[in-house]
């Protein structure tokens, strides 16, 4: 192991995940852990709607056979990294889960579907050590992403989310500091993922969250048989630091042990990228407040800070993909307008084929709003420009979802109702409230088994 730097944010980040235990966990930390499983476990069931998911699956089954572990939905057992791998890409492919803002990280995607992969194989895990590690992956995640100040250039969702989930085994296996701070180098050595894939709208993003829950659950594994990863992961010369983010702040790991970071996730109300939802929750709340139709619209302007310009400012097209139409402002707000939400089924190929929504795509413009930061998504101005010469705008401190301005929790149930009947096959009404009540008792559960039975369609069963 290369030599520790006293004092070091890797020092500060490992004694954090070595030290926290259930009882130690605010109230707050605590709900925010409930809702963010539910929220997760709602959109992989509706991802498994997406076709590429059959695809993954035959993938996946070559690299080896196994009864460990369920792929959520059709049931198939697999082992577990084939079943992370499948049950990460459901979680993101519709970029409708969870996201932790400053960090710019959708830290469950990853987490939840490694951690849950990980109890499923070794059996007997209970519902206070997922909550744990659950906590545990998020502040590890977040804390890192949220360091980062320099333009995204990695996919860093699922580079922190891998961090933080081979951190959340660790906390659950109460692993020393020695074995915590291998795995965790371990995985680092593995960490994949750029923004070339987002910017090309490439169905292979999402499958990058699946990529790196493999890498956290070899990385657990080699480390509790004693090989030793790289010490200084974060802060070497070659480190993630170094590499990945070479402009950081160290100050968010001051909050390591103080601040409990799930507890600041933000929803994702419609299936868009994160950083649509701006324009779309403008667009709604001023037609909401003054009643224009569409036709009343000569111009919108969504103004936005860097990293939405890089995220989402894009030209639609009949002929894009799903995938870069759920990275497309103008088409998703323009959905927005149209049909008063957006749907999973507003990125089937004949939405996007819509005439109406390219005319009024064609009117929405996304401008730079002199923000420097270049890894903030808030706050915006969405500014509606009538024919008849009214000029209406909003500001936006934070978008909806946030935890400026959360969701709440009816509506948080009504987004995963809505999710999980939108799946390969529609989870039945009593199925869903069984999990909706088996979540809320999280903590209470001595078998998180119990979780992923709740997640196989009633007529796949194969357990």
């Amino acid at each position: 192991m290369s030599t520790r730097h006293t004092g070091s944010v890797t020092d500060a980040l490992i004694a954090h995940v070595t030290s926290q235990r259930f009882d130690g966990l605010p109230p707050q930390a605590l709900e925010a852990v409930r809702t963010f499983v539910l929220d997760s476990l709602g959109v992989a069931l509706s991802g498994t709607r997406v076709p590429m998911v059959a695809e993954l699956k035959a993938v996946a089954a070559a690299w080896g056979r196994g009864e460990d572990c369920r792929i959520w939905g059709t049931g198939e057992r697999v082992p577990a990294a084939s079943a992370a791998f499948v049950n990460g890409y459901q979680i993101h492919n519709q970029e409708w889960d969870c996201v932790h803002e400053p960090a710019v990280v959708h830290p469950m995607a990853v987490v939840l579907s490694t951690l849950l992969a990980w109890a499923e194989a070794r059996g007997g895990v209970d519902g206070r050590d997922l909550v744990l590690g659950c906590s545990v992956a998020v502040d590890v995640a977040a804390t890192i992403g949220a360091a980062a100040r320099n333009k995204l250039r990695f996919f860093r969702p699922a580079m922190c989310g891998a961090l933080g989930a081979t951190a959340g085994i660790a906390a659950m296996l109460r692993l020393d500091a020695a074995t915590t701070r291998s795995a965790l180098g371990l995985a680092y050595s593995q960490l994949s993922g750029t923004m070339q894939a987002h910017v090309e709208g490439s169905p292979v993003l999402p499958m990058q969250i699946g990529f790196n829950t493999r890498a956290a659950l070899v990385a657990v594994d080699m480390a509790c048989r004693g090989i030793v990863g790289p010490g200084e992961f974060l802060e070497g010369p070659f480190g993630y630091f170094a590499l990945m983010d070479h402009d950081w702040d160290p100050a968010p790991f001051a909050g390591l042990g103080r601040v409990h970071r799930v507890a600041e996730l933000s929803h994702k109300p419609f299936p868009s990228g994160r950083a649509t939802h701006g324009g779309v929750d403008g667009a709604l709340s001023l037609q909401q407040q003054h009643g224009f139709a569409t036709d009343d619209i000569e111009a919108i302007r969504v103004l936005a800070p860097p990293l939405v310009i890089q995220l989402v400012d894009r030209p639609p097209s009949p002929q894009m993909a799903p995938s870069y139409a759920r990275l497309c402002l103008p088409y998703v707000a323009a959905t927005a307008l149209l049909r008063g939400t957006v749907s999973v089924e507003d990125f089937d190929a004949a939405a996007l084929r819509d005439t109406a929504r390219h005319a009024l795509a064609a009117r929405i413009r996304v401008q730079h709003d002199g923000n420097p930061s270049l890894n903030a998504l808030a706050p915006q101005r969405v500014e509606v420009d009538l024919r008849d010469g009214r000029r209406l705008a909003l500001d936006l401190p934070a978008v909806l979802g946030a935890p400026g301005r959360p969701l709440g929790r009816e509506r948080h149930l009504a987004k995963f109702r809505t999710a999980a009947a939108s799946g390969l096959v529609p989870l039945p009404p009593a199925r869903i409230e069984s999990l909706i009540a088996l979540v809320g008792r999280l903590e209470e559960l001595p078998d998180v088994r119990a979780l992923v039975d709740l997640l196989v369609f009633p007529d796949h069963t194969r357990a």
